[in-house]
Formats: C-alpha cells, sequence, structure tokens
C-alpha cells in the first residue's frame, strides 16, 4: 500500500470556520474556537491519523488588511506557511458573502502563483449547515468564480457534514512518503502554547468586539507543587492577561472579580482535560499600553 504524508494549512479571513474544521478533522481540540475574530495568534499543527495516510494540519491566523504592527506580523506567519505546505484550504463561510476580505486573499494566493509557489488550493465552503440548498448554491458559484482552484468542497464542521470528504481530497494532494510523527499524536504545539490558548479562549467568551484583538496571554510557569503527595499530582499554573488599557482590564476582572474567575474555571476545566491532571490556575491581568504596535512588547508577547 503506497503511504502519502505532507501538510496542508487553512487560511481565510477571520472567523471562518478554520480552527473548527481543523479541530474536526483532527478529532480533539487542537485549536482555540471562538466567535470572536482574530481568536488564532499561532499556527496549530493538528494531525490526522489514516492506515494510508499523514495529513498535518497547519491552523494560521485570519489573513486580513492590518492596521497595527501585530497585525502585519500575523499576515506574515500566514504568507510563509504558504510557501511551506503541499496544499492549501482557502476557507469562505457559507452564512456570508463572498466580500473583500475573500477577494484580498484570492489575490495573495494568485501573487503566489505566480511567483511560481503553485501550491494548489483547494476552495472550502465552511458553515454549510446554516444555509440551505439554495444559498449553498449560490456561495459554491460566488466562489468557482473567484479563483482557479484545484477543488471547490461544501463543509460543515459542527455537523460533519463532507469533512470526511474534505479529508479524502486534502490527501489526495500530498506527496508518497513515511509518516511524519509518531502514530497517535495529535498535535506538536508546546503545551504552554496550548494552555495560553485556551485561557484565552475562555477570557474571550461574552466580551465586547474590541477586546479579542487586545488581549494577550501569556504563561509564566507550569510546575508540580511541591510536597503534594496526592496519587493525582497538582499543577500550578501562573499566567498573565495582557490588555491595552484601564478599561479592558476591567471587562477581563468583572464586578468583584467575578468574570476573571469564571475565566478561570473554564479555563482550568480544559487545561485539567488537556493535561490529564490537577490544575491549580493562577490568573493575573496586567495593562501593557499600546502592545500591539510595540516590537519590544509584541516580541516578549512570543509574536
Amino acid at each position: 500500500m503506497t503511504f502519502h504524508s505532507g501538510f496542508a494549512c487553512f487560511i481565510g479571513r477571520p472567523n471562518a470556520g478554520k480552527s473548527t474544521l481543523t479541530n474536526a478533522l483532527v478529532g480533539q481540540k487542537v485549536a482555540i474556537m471562538s466567535a470572536r475574530p482574530q481568536t488564532t495568534r499561532h499556527t496549530i499543527r493538528g494531525i490526522v491519523h489514516r492506515p494510508d495516510a499523514q495529513l498535518v494540519l497547519v491552523d494560521t491566523p485570519g489573513l486580513h488588511r492590518p492596521r497595527t504592527l501585530l497585525g502585519e506580523r500575523l499576515n506574515d506567519l500566514v504568507k510563509g506557511t504558504l510557501t511551506e505546505v503541499d496544499v492549501v484550504g482557502f476557507c469562505m463561510p457559507s452564512d456570508q458573502k463572498v466580500g473583500p476580505g475573500d477577494r484580498f486573499i484570492a489575490e495573495q494566493l494568485a501573487d503566489a502563483a505566480r511567483d511560481g509557489r503553485g501550491t494548489p488550493v483547494v476552495a472550502i465552503a465552511t458553515k454549510a449547515d446554516l444555509v440551505g440548498k439554495a444559498r449553498l448554491a449560490e456561495h459554491l458559484l460566488a466562489i468557482s468564480q473567484l479563483g482557479d482552484w484545484a477543488d471547490i468542497v461544501p463543509v460543515s464542521a459542527e455537523t460533519g457534514y463532507q469533512v470526511d470528504v474534505l479529508e479524502k481530497i486534502l490527501i489526495g494532494h500530498l506527496p508518497e512518503g513515511p509518516a511524519l510523527y509518531p502514530d497517535g499524536e495529535l498535535t506538536d504545539e508546546p503545551v504552554a502554547v496550548m494552555v495560553a490558548e485556551l485561557v484565552r479562549e475562555a477570557a474571550l467568551e461574552g466580551v465586547r468586539d474590541e477586546l479579542p484583538h487586545s488581549l494577550a496571554v501569556v504563561v509564566d510557569e507550569m510546575v508540580p507543587r511541591e510536597g503534594d503527595d496526592d496519587a493525582t499530582p497538582m499543577l500550578d499554573v501562573r499566567v498573565q492577561l495582557f490588555v491595552e488599557r484601564d478599561s479592558q482590564k476591567a471587562i477581563i476582572i468583572g464586578k468583584g472579580g467575578s468574570r476573571l474567575r469564571e475565566v478561570g474555571t473554564t479555563a482550568r476545566r480544559e487545561i485539567e482535560a488537556l493535561l490529564g491532571t490537577r490544575v491549580f490556575l493562577d490568573l493575573h491581568v496586567k495593562v501593557a499600553k499600546d502592545w500591539q504596535r510595540d516590537p519590544k512588547q509584541l516580541g516578549r508577547m512570543g509574536f
């Protein structure tokens, strides 16, 4: 039996369903999900194992017209990823019309093709469960007119509709080769980064639109608790949440610290499920004025 292996990346404007699709293909949460745009800040690798193939998924931040230094660096991250993968999945949500953001990305892909980086692009109509058949057909026609795609496939990560079809299509573009990761490994993302992303996901739920762009999360330390004799050891996790203004700090903390406690409870459950151990989560919120535009602060936060 011939074995195929390689890398695929999902691109698209913010909140196009890239992270949800990554998790659906892997079968487990490896990328954070939020209804707010600009959730993903790092390229998360999810690994799909099949008897005849191994597909490594790279989930990128949303490609957009940048307004800050952070936005420019996130776009550079996406463009760099395009040169390193075997197939690209361009995600366009079915419940939204093809718009300027999609055309901007299509132009970037066309430029890459003209530069000799002829990576095949699969156009993906995400969130197909949110629209009827007539609207989906209209959306697929608009996608077909946007560019020259290797394939066009509608999917729903929520219901599983055609996720298996997309998996086969992506694997069909991979070269022959051995497995790149051990069997059973689902991601190569550092644990500290995944923990920070889970805290960030919890903090983004139910907040105003301006906060997602202004929130950064950094794990200061993860250490076993000394003198803990319990059969299931306790891990002390200390995390800093950075915002740009005092008003945003107040949003995160909430009245009397109520919202920060909710964030901690939600994130702790997810982190314990990820690590398989008890966790004491210590959260601190700090103001780092205009950190998105400050090269030194961006560097300290890992961007």
